[in-house]
């Protein structure tokens, strides 16, 4: 799935640029930008919590699960720019943690007992794609920079128990859409140092937005300070404090043990550095 994202960005670059240079006259092309973003950092749990099935443990991972230590990130997305007023985000967020534990209670997932004092290989992968969009209010201004737009997340779960003998095993996956309003915020503290604030965030009845009949609250916030320098054209480099929380709680119908009752909530901090290069063909 990674090489075939990173396929696609290189893509739609490839395919931008050449009509960039042959389709558009001198104007389009003066206010036609590209960006390519990629950040490097670290992850920290701030509190994760999950429960499947009514009668199911709800288990914390920080405190019981080992997610105590920090886990490696990155991220990386793609930025196309109209006009100075029109932005096209294509976002891809890696996000797996793997521990392995000694359980000091049973856990109960979907049914399933999983003894106290045995080995439990833990999976929680969570990665994301998003699609944005923002229309920037403030163009005309060179100090200040205020977009608001929307967005359109893809979440790729896989959350696995699995004891270390290989006598016990659960999984759940699930993939699905999720829309979100998005705000993008820059003040220019110099004439190459940089404050920006970006969020993306909602909080809604699932049910509501993809028109089923199952009762599930879900939430994401996607939150970011960010300070950065321009260095030498057209590399500018930043550091970036992040906030990622979300989840849902909720029934839903499935075919597989347990009654389909999930309890899922995540709070991670990041720190990360990183570059952003631009092309303006």
């Amino acid at each position: 799935m990674k090489k075939a994202i990173l396929g696609l960005f290189s893509l739609l670059f490839f395919s931008l640029g050449s009509w960039a240079q042959s389709g558009g006259n001198s104007e389009t092309s003066q206010d036609f930008k590209i960006r390519v973003v990629a950040e490097l950092g670290f992850l920290s749990v701030i509190d994760h919590k999950v429960q499947f099935s009514n009668s199911g443990t709800y288990f914390d991972y920080r405190d019981q699960g080992g997610q105590d230590v920090l886990f490696p990130v990155s991220r990386y997305s793609l930025e196309l720019e109209f006009n100075k007023k029109n932005t096209f985000y294509l976002l891809y967020q890696p996000l797996c943690l793997e521990s392995q534990v000694l359980l000091q209670e049973d856990l109960i997932v979907d049914d399933m007992v999983f003894p106290a004092n045995t080995g439990v290989n833990l999976l929680y992968s969570f990665p994301f794609y998003r699609l944005s969009y923002t229309r920037e209010l403030l163009s005309d201004n060179d100090k200040w920079a205020f977009a608001i737009g929307a967005s359109l997340q893809i979440r790729n779960a896989t959350i696995s128990f699995e004891s270390t003998d290989g006598s016990r095993f659960r999984t759940n996956r699930d993939v699905g859409l999720v829309p979100a309003l998005k705000i993008k915020s820059r003040a220019y503290l110099s004439d190459r140092v940089f404050a920006e604030l970006e969020a993306d965030g909602i909080y809604a009845p699932v049910s509501y937005i993809n028109g089923s009949d199952n009762e599930v609250v879900g939430a994401i916030l996607d939150a970011s300070l960010r300070t950065g320098v321009e260095l030498n054209a057209p590399v500018t480099a930043f550091l970036n404090a992040r906030y990622l929380g979300g989840g849902a709680v909720g029934t839903s119908d499935v075919d597989g043990p347990g009654d389909g009752y999930v309890r899922n909530w995540l709070n991670f901090f990041t720190l990360t550095a990183g570059f952003i290069y631009e092309f303006a063909p």
